[in-house]
């Protein structure tokens, strides 16, 4: 494939295309019917990095993983779907560790080397035995054949409806290499770091110290940036494993050309997972970007850019498909940053066309039934230009609609 597409509809396309990966995805039980326990493993320790939710309440498993990963280096992840394993106390905790022991033995290494993660519903007891059980009998058939990769894609979903997957190859020194991820979330999105995790591998030969650097930063312009209900969850989780296996010159400093090259991709893969995440927000009928240009600094665009993002009004608004631009000023202008409202300038639009509705801070006579007609597409983009700068960022959301409070009204019941 080519070096900048991210390809999600090619099932030989997964992440077991990444040098080295094996994974699979089975049904144990805590879910009636889908699959609800991924296996993904490294023939050999890989480095790692990660970024966890700052909720402060946090999950068993995220405990345990921040633990483990501290030194920056892991070689297995297992994950279960169906229970969150989150205010569950000592014997959530220890059902995590229980997790990492029995997939730490069944692929022969150190349980430290074991990240662990979780998610459905908080606040149930932890199904230990069952999930201990599913990963003896499942790491025997961990596989680097396609179908795997899909397995597993599918293990960690919850309430979504689809797998988000990519994959995406590049050359390093003539060598190949290939980041590919998967990803679940469509509720209880509002990261800082959503119910979201997001699990990357990547055969590249990077430095651990570089690599957690650039993961943080990439994470910071992809999964921090996007937004469906304003809640972040207790077991949020971004993990990235980078094996070496491309055998290309490690990279173990910023000034080496590859570094670039190696961070735009994994920029790439986030930001693909995270728009995937937004496409299939619980009950939303759109998928809206927001993006705030010429700003004085990158910390103002992305400011202004989540706040407008994550209104309530403003999502409301887009359900109703009332292009009512106030709404948007007024939820800039709650950013806590200062802009000058009389430099902006503001469009609303659809993928293939943006009208302006403020010049310099002064409305614009738009046709409103347009306007209306515009809203009523499934992609809507928002883009404000402060000009004050050059700086731009770019968020993403969804709609709030009667299907998503309906859904969440009901939930466990």
């Amino acid at each position: 494939m080519s070096n900048q597409a991210v390809n999600t509809n090619d099932l030989l396309n997964n992440i077991t295309n990444v040098k080295g990966i094996k994974c699979w995805g089975a049904h144990t039980g805590i879910k009636s019917m889908r699959r609800d326990l991924a296996i993904i493993f490294s023939e050999v320790p890989a480095n790692a990095s990660a970024t966890f939710t700052v909720n402060d309440v946090i999950a068993e498993p995220v405990k345990l993983t921040k633990k483990h990963i501290s030194d920056n280096r892991a070689q297995a992840i297992v994950v279960n779907s169906g229970n969150a394993n989150a205010c569950t106390g000592e014997q959530g905790y220890k059902g995590a560790e229980a997790m990492a022991k029995t997939t730490a033995e069944g692929v022969g290494i150190d349980k430290e080397l074991v990240v662990v993660a979780s998610t459905g519903l908080i606040g149930e007891a932890f199904p230990t035995e069952g999930i201990v059980a599913g990963i003896k009998e499942n790491i025997p058939k961990l596989s680097n054949s396609p179908k795997a990769g899909s397995f597993a894609a599918n293990a960690i979903l919850t309430t979504d409806t689809f797998a988000k997957e990519g994959h995406l190859s590049f050359n390093l020194d003539g060598k190949e290499v290939n980041i590919a991820g998967i990803a679940k979330g469509s509720g209880m999105i509002h990261p800082n770091m959503a119910t979201m995790l997001s699990f990357i591998v990547t055969d590249a030969a990077i430095d651990k110290s570089l690599l957690d650097e650039t993961v943080k930063k990439a994470v910071e312009k992809s999964f921090n940036m996007i937004t469906v209900d304003g809640d972040t969850s207790t077991n949020d989780m971004v993990v990235v494993l980078a094996n070496g296996m491309a055998e290309n010159e490690v990279i173990n400093s910023k000034d080496d050309p590859n570094f670039k090259v190696f961070e735009e991709h994994l920029s790439q893969m986030m930001i693909h997972l995270a728009k995937l995440i937004i496409s299939d927000a619980e009950g939303a009928s759109k998928f809206i970007e927001y993006k705030v240009a010429k700003a004085e600094s990158y910390q103002t665009a992305k400011k202004l850019a989540r706040s407008v993002s994550d209104s309530l009004l403003v999502k409301t608004a887009m359900f109703g498909r009332d292009p009512n631009w106030g709404r948007i000023i007024m939820a800039a202008g709650n950013a806590g940053v200062h802009f000058d409202s009389f430099h902006v300038d503001l469009y609303i639009g659809n993928e293939k066309e943006l009208v302006q509705i403020l010049d310099k801070g002064v409305p614009v006579d738009f046709n409103r039934n347009l306007m209306k007609k515009m809203l009523r597409e499934s992609h809507i983009r928002v883009h404000l230009n402060l000009n004050e700068g050059e700086a731009e960022a770019t968020a993403w959301g969804s709609d709030i609609t009667t299907d998503y409070v309906m859904f969440n009204s009901v939930y466990t019941t």
